[in-house]
């Protein structure tokens, strides 16, 4: 699926302010990473953001509805519809939110996509 680069665009004008944000195609779209991890990102001419906890609250705002890329609901995950995102204050506030969010999680480990596992798992 294409992603719109004029919603691209302005996402990278958003985070202009931070010196460690990165871009990955995931999803069929473009994700923006912010210190290593996934924070927001665009799908066709959506935009989609991790939240966390905080994607329970942020549901209720105007034109957020909970992502199912996969057909099954993504926990603190949701999507955010063109008509909420019209003006840079409305952007800038979506963004804020994934930054704050990813910004609590411990620093990313270079080379590595996940924490190593403490046990080996056992085949049957």
């Amino acid at each position: 699926m294409a992603y719109s680069e004029d919603l691209a665009g302005r996402i990278r004008a958003a985070l202009v302010h931070r010196n460690d944000v990165s871009e990955r195609k995931m999803f069929g779209g473009l994700c923006f990473m912010v210190a290593g991890h996934m924070a927001c990102g665009v799908l066709g001419d959506v935009m989609m953001l991790r939240l966390g906890p905080g994607a329970a609250a942020a549901l209720k705002k105007p034109h957020a509805r909970i992502m199912d890329f996969t057909g099954k609901p993504m926990p603190g995950m949701l999507y955010v519809d063109p008509p909420g995102l019209k003006t840079a204050a409305q952007l800038r506030g979506w963004t804020q939110a994934a930054e704050a969010f990813v910004d609590g999680l411990p620093p990313r480990v270079a080379g590595k996509t996940k924490p190593a596992r403490k046990t080996p798992r056992r085949r049957p």
